[in-house]
């Protein structure tokens, strides 16, 4: 079983209490109703998909109940660490060489 920090509650907690909710740091458009066909297409279903770090969102539904942002390792599904929602990319991630 994996455990994932909830930086909110500040607690390492079963997996199971978490959900994904997507890639992590997604620009919205502010004129979602004027994008074309193929804008709209790609904002809503097209995701990099990458083999290594990813940054991802995440929800603690039977904790807090708030969404935060993760970087996890898909390649060994380890979570590098977590932050909360609104705060940029980590410019430097612990544990991985630059």
């Amino acid at each position: 079983m994996l455990l994932i920090r909830c930086p909110y509650c500040e607690e390492e907690r079963p997996e199971l209490e978490f959900r994904n909710a997507g890639e992590a740091h997604i620009a919205r458009s502010a004129n979602m109703a004027g994008e074309s066909d193929d804008d709209f297409e790609k904002f809503f279903f097209i995701r990099s998909n990458p083999k290594g770090i990813i940054y991802e969102r995440w929800r603690h539904i039977h904790g807090c109940a708030r969404f935060f942002n993760a970087v996890r390792d898909t390649v060994t599904d380890k979570f590098l660490m977590t932050y909360k929602a609104g705060e940029p990319k980590p410019s430097k991630l612990p544990g991985v060489a630059k």
